[in-house]
Parts: structure tokens; C-alpha cells; sequence
């Protein structure tokens, strides 16, 4: 409806053609009567009918007074309706009147005077039943002061969504003058709200009749432009009696604090699941740089768009690392993550690469004085302070680098690194949410890292030592090329047993030897220090391979109750007769390739392990020819818990068939493809090609 109550067209036009009445007169039963100069009725309508009881027939002609009204209100009566044609005010007001079946009612009156185009002089009398007047009225005043002052918003809207009216409260949350709302569309009103979501959903109620409530709606509004606003809003279809659409009406509630109240335990569930999520995912290994891309990992997208782990380089190699107000940061990153932000992403510093950190930067800053650094909002010359080079602060510009956040990594009172973080397709700047939250994931995975930092020294150190107990031996000896590995196992910092020596004898032979003693430490260790020097000493004296491991076998059981066990394969080559003598100390079988025929594992009795005590071992003969190969290995090459040894020992058959290649080649080909980064056992690789004799 238009602001007049006329219908109006989509052009704004009064709409033509027929118009649904008002149900409101129907309601009222409004009835006319109407009077000459004397007071003869003259007209009389259906609904005066109805209201008086008397028929047309009845009525017409008759003294309206004498007719409807009780003698003793007769004077007065034909008083005030001789004032009204004198006078021509009208008169309004309740009287008593008498129905046709003797009763008397009560009905409203509004007495008029009336000329027609001859002059003519009438009365016109206006008739309501007094105890519907009376409800009418009072919902009205109910109605419009409950409107007025009702807490919640109110507006009513008409069929084209154009406000007709809107109560005290609304124009307090639209900070918008009631008057200013008539007859203007809700867009117009509140320009910074979804007003097209709004403006479907009212229209959808006024087809469907159907009330929508409860839909929530965020924005801003001129009483608060400053802020976001949360509501929750009731859209309800307005007819009359006659059922005819008249428009839309919505209630309106500040919800804001509830909205708040949601989004923050949304945050900190949000955060409880990240810093659960962190726990499960940062530290499952001890790989330092493994560690450190977990901890980008749980931080990228949930906490920012791109994420990097750095840490001094003196930590890394276990120095401790203080710096001075102006001194650079010598940096080695680890990690940098980032979803989204490709130029971000190469504006970062390699991985891997040890980099100097100008004193300048706010990395630096944060590693120095072992406190958050936050700029919520980046600018040109933050940028500069956060790249390692004005191109880099260029490729963050342009991938819209908005906020950054970098919190120390602390552990044990030490600063170790920071994490560094960036907003760029997150809106959001960093806030004092972020901060906790980042200051949780650095706290937890600042100690995996130092774990990962101290257990990586500690195996470095113990490979070192390993690695100076086992031989060096020249690539071609006693007429036989040698190719060798070492592969320390995966999951432990602790020495292993695993051993193989080359050891030239007299007469152009040679000794070849691979050992695994049970167990790893310091023991360990130990043992296979004890057995390597025995095995140099024994074979000097060209013992035959099973006294040998007889001797060694006494030696091992000597050590006392708390002794090692080890295996052992003792292999004596002589070029001379073309053939080499092998004993084996229940270590697994070697293997001997032969031109043009398919790789073979010798069958080799078994023997016991080293250590047992007082079983005898034997001397196997097996033939070597030029080209010949010969492959020792410790079982940390083919054991696995999820495999059979069988099946990997034909694997192991598998990659050794085919055309001979290089031994270097042969054996990274064997490490790589066999050996399980995380298995719990270290690997002696030997392997020997027989040379032609010249």
C-alpha cells in the first residue's frame, strides 16, 4: 500500500480495475440513517437493519426518534438533532436506543448535516454497536501502545517491501528518523546489510503466508557504523478479515551479545580442536626438520595463510645463542607453509638455507628479546621489516599481506626460533585471540623441537661413533672389488651392533666379515668392538672359518651373565684356487650372483649364534670365479614387521637379477628400496666382485 492507502502498480501508478474492500466497516457493521428537516427517516440501510431490527419497510417514513429512541430520551434527542441542523456541526457520542424485539442497546452515534444539489436539507446519522466500537478501540490502543513501546524493533512493510511504519525501537536500531523510513525500500535504509536475502525471504512469506522466524542477519547500521551487528528477525504476512494481503510485518531483536557469546565459544572450541590437533600431529617423530613443517602444518590455514619455523643457527648446533640490541640473527628455516599465497610462499626464506637475519627485522626482534611481535595491520614499512629483501616485501604486497603475528619458540628458558605468521586471504587482522593461541602452539611445539634438537646431537654423536669403529678398506683387494654401507636405523640415537670388516690376508686372500650383535647401546657397542678386534687378530692367523667363530664364540661367552649375543658370516676368499670357505654363526645366508644365472641364496648351515657356548660350527666351500659377486648383509636390510622374511629375501633376490651394475650402485639401490626409514635396526651392507686375473 502507499503512503495515501491507495494500491499502487510496480510504476507507482494508483492501480486500475476493481479493489477488495476494507474488512473494517464489516467488522463496525456500520449503519446509515437518514433524516429530512423534521425528522422523518428517508433512508435506511441493511446494517440498519440489522443493528435496529426494524426493516426498510419498517423504518422509511417514520419519526426517527419515535421510532428508536425511549420516550424519556425524546426531548433531548430532538434537541440535539435540531442544534446539528441548525448549526451544522455534528454531534457524536453514545445513546440509548430501543430494538425492534423491545430491548435496548447502546449504540455510538455521529449525527451530520447533509445538502444536496437543490438545497435540500437532510440528517445523516452514523451507527455503530457501542460494545464493538469500544473493543475495536481498545485493541487499537493496545496495539499502538504496544507497538510504541515494545523493546523489540517493529515495521510494517507492504506489498512492494516499502516501509509504512516502524515503532520507537526499530528507528533506535536503524539510527534512521521514522519519518525518513515511509515509503523507502530496506536497501535504502540499511545499504551495509544483505538487503536482497532480506527482501526474498519477506516476499516468500507474502506468497506463502507462511511466517519465517528467527533469521539471524549480521551487519552495520547508521546508530553504530563502527561496529557489527547481529539480529535475529520474524517476517509475518498482514491480511484483513477478507483475507486480503495488506503486507509484510517484521520484528526485529538485538541479538548481538548472544552472536559475540556464539563466536567466542566457536573460537575456543576452534582452538581447543587446533591445540589438540597440535598435539596429536607435532612431535611424532624426534626429526627436527620433520617437527618443524608439523608445527606449519597445524598453523596453516586454521591460524594463518602462511606460516614459518625458524630457529638460530647456534641452537641448531647446540651452542647456546644470546644477541645484542643491533646485532643480525643468524637463522636457519625449517618450514614455511602457505595455502593461497603463491608470492607469499616465495617471498620466504628457503629452507635448509642458514640466513642472516638484519637486526631490523621483526623476527629478529621476537628471537631477541624472546617476546610476541604483532602488527595487527601491515603497512608499506612494516613489510619492509618483515621481508628478507625490498623484493620479497614486494611479492608480500602483492599477495595482500594484511597482519603478522611472530611468537618466540621457548623451551627450558631458552629461545629457540620464532614462528612467524601472515594474513593475506584471511581478512581478519591478527587479534589477542590469535596471540593466545599461537603462544599455545609455539609453548607445545618448542619442546618437541628442542626433543628433536637434542636427540638429532645425540645421534649425530653416537654416529660419529659408530661410524669410527667400523673399517676403511680400499675398493680393490686380494683380487677382489669391495663396495660397503653403513645405515644407521631410523628411530634410535643410540650405537647399534652391526659391523663388516675387509681384512687382507696372506697369500692375496681375503677376509670378509658381517656381524650383528643383538641389542644396541653402549653394550652393544662394546661387544662389537671386542668381536671386530678378536676377528682382525684370529683371521692373521688364517684359522679356518669355523674355528674362528669357535674362538670368537668363547670370546662373546667369556664377557660374563650380562654378555651380547651376535650373529656372524666369516668368509675367506682365495683367488688362487678360485673358491671361498664360509662359516656361519646363525647370521642369514649370503648371497652369490654368477653370470647369466639368477641370484642364489647359499644353503650354508646355520650354526648358532655367537655366545651360545660349546656348539660346533663348520666350513662350507663354495666356488667364486671372475664376475662372481658376493652379498653379506645384517638383518636390518630385510626385516620388517609387516612381511615375512621370505618375501623379503626374494625382494632381495629380485632387485640383485639382471645385468651386473657397478657395486656403489648395487648397494644405494638395495638401501633405498629396502630398508624402512623407520626401522628400528641399523644395516652392514658387503658386497665383493671377483676380478679376472691378469
Amino acid at each position: 500500500m502507499g503512503a495515501a492507502g491507495i494500491p499502487a502498480s510496480e510504476g507507482g501508478e494508483p492501480a486500475r480495475g476493481t479493489v477488495r474492500p476494507s474488512g473494517l466497516l464489516d467488522v463496525l457493521g456500520m449503519a446509515s440513517v437518514v433524516t429530512d428537516t423534521e425528522g422523518r427517516i428517508v433512508l435506511w440501510s441493511p446494517q440498519a437493519e440489522e443493528l435496529f431490527g426494524y426493516s426498510a419497510q419498517e423504518a422509511l417514513g417514520k419519526y426517527a426518534a419515535h421510532l428508536m429512541i425511549n420516550e424519556q430520551h425524546v426531548d433531548l434527542v430532538v434537541k440535539l438533532f435540531a442544534d446539528v441542523m441548525e448549526t451544522g456541526q455534528s454531534w457524536a457520542g453514545a445513546f440509548p436506543v430501543r430494538h425492534k424485539d423491545g430491548g435496548t442497546r447502546l449504540v455510538e452515534f455521529r449525527n451530520m448535516r447533509l445538502l444536496d444539489d437543490r438545497g435540500g436539507v437532510y440528517a445523516l446519522g452514523l451507527c455503530a454497536d457501542h460494545e464493538i466500537v469500544r473493543r475495536l478501540e481498545r485493541d487499537v490502543a493496545l496495539s499502538t501502545r504496544m507497538v510504541s513501546q515494545s523493546p523489540i524493533g517493529l515495521a510494517v512493510l507492504d506489498t512492494e517491501l516499502r516501509y509504512v511504519s516502524v515503532n520507537p525501537a526499530l528507528e533506535q536500531l536503524n539510527g534512521v528518523p521514522a519519518e525518513d523510513h515511509v515509503g523507502r525500500k530496506i536497501g535504502e535504509i540499511l545499504p551495509h546489510l544483505d538487503a536482497a536475502a532480506f527482501e526474498t525471504a519477506a516476499r516468500e512469506v507474502l506468497r506463502t503466508g507462511k511466517p519465517l522466524v528467527d533469521l539471524h542477519t549480521v551487519g552495520r547500521t547508521a546508530a553504530d557504523p563502527d561496529s557489527e551487528h547481529a539480529w535475529s528477525v520474524s517476517l509475518y504476512r498482514l491480511e484483513d478479515s477478507l483475507g486480503t494481503v495488506l503486507g509484510v510485518a517484521a520484528s526485529v531483536l538485538d541479538v548481538t551479545e548472544q552472536h559475540l557469546a556464539t563466536v567466542e565459544a566457536e573460537t575456543a572450541r576452534r582452538r581447543l580442536a587446533l591445540v589438540a590437533d597440535a598435539s596429536a600431529r607435532i612431535g611424532t617423530t624426534l626429526d627436527l626438520d620433520r617437527t618443524a613443517r608439523e608445527l606449519a602444518g597445524v598453523a596453516v590455514p586454521e591460524l594463518a595463510d602462511v606460516a614459518a619455523v625458524d630457529l638460530l643457527e647456534a641452537v641448531v648446533q647446540g651452542r647456546p645463542s644470546t644477541l645484542g640490541p643491533a646485532e643480525p640473527a643468524v637463522i636457519r628455516p625449517l618450514a614455511v607453509e602457505a595455502t593461497g599465497a603463491p608470492d607469499a610462499l616465495n617471498a620466504a626464506d628457503p629452507p635448509g638455507q642458514v640466513a642472516r637475519y638484519a637486526a631490523e627485522r621483526l623476527v629478529t626482534e621476537c628471537v631477541r628479546t624472546g617476546s610476541p611481535v604483532l602488527v595487527a595491520r601491515v603497512g608499506p614499512a612494516d613489510l619492509t621489516r618483515i621481508a628478507r629483501s625490498p623484493e620479497a616485501a614486494a611479492l608480500l604486497a602483492r599477495a595482500g599481506v594484511h597482519s603478522y603475528l611472530a611468537v618466540p619458540l621457548i623451551a627450558r628458558g631458552e629461545v629457540l626460533g620464532a614462528l612467524d605468521l601472515k594474513r593475506a586471504a584471511n581478512p581478519e587482522p591478527f587479534g589477542e585471540d590469535d596471540l593466545l593461541l599461537a603462544r599455545e602452539l609455539a609453548a607445545r611445539a618448542a619442546v618437541q623441537i628442542d626433543n628433536a634438537r637434542w636427540y638429532q646431537d645425540a645421534r649425530n654423536t653416537a654416529l660419529t661413533l659408530q661410524r669410527s669403529m667400523l673399517p676403511s678398506h680400499p675398493s680393490v683387494t686380494g683380487g677382489l672389488e669391495v663396495a660397503s654401507r653403513y645405515q644407521p636405523a631410523g628411530a634410535t640415537a643410540e650405537v647399534g651392533g652391526d659391523w663388516f670388516d675387509v681384512i687382507p690376508l696372506e697369500g692375496g686372500k681375503t677376509a670378509l666379515v658381517v656381524g650383528d650383535v643383538m641389542g644396541s647401546g653402549i653394550n652393544a657397542a662394546a661387544t662389537m668392538g671386542r668381536l671386530r678386534t678378536a676377528t682382525n687378530t684370529l683371521a692373521s692367523l688364517d684359522l679356518d672359518p669355523a674355528r674362528l667363530l669357535e674362538h670368537l664364540d668363547r670370546i662373546t661367552e667369556s664377557q660374563g651373565p650380562e654378555h651380547s649375543i651376535a650373529t656372524c658370516v666369516y668368509a675367506v676368499h682365495d683367488p688362487g684356487l678360485g673358491q671361498c670357505r664360509i662359516a656361519n654363526a646363525g647370521h642369514l645366508p649370503p648371497v652369490r650372483l654368477r653370470p647369466g644365472r639368477p641370484p642364489e641364496l647359499l644353503d650354508l648351515p646355520t650354526g648358532a649364534p655367537l655366545g651360545v657356548g660349546g656348539v660346533a660350527f663348520s666350513t662350507t666351500t663354495v666356488g667364486l670365479e671372475p664376475g662372481d659377486r658376493l652379498v653379506l648383509y645384517t638383518d636390518g636390510l630385510v626385516e620388517t614387521r609387516q612381511h615375512p622374511l621370505d618375501e623379503r629375501l626374494d625382494a632381495l633376490l629380485e632387485l640383485l637379477d639382471g645385468p651386473d651394475r657397478p657395486l656403489e650402485e648395487v648397494c644405494d639401490v638395495l638401501l633405498r628400496t629396502l630398508h624402512q626409514p623407520d626401522n628400528s635396526d641399523d644395516v652392514a651392507l658387503l658386497i665383493a666382485r671377483v676380478q679376472t686375473q691378469q
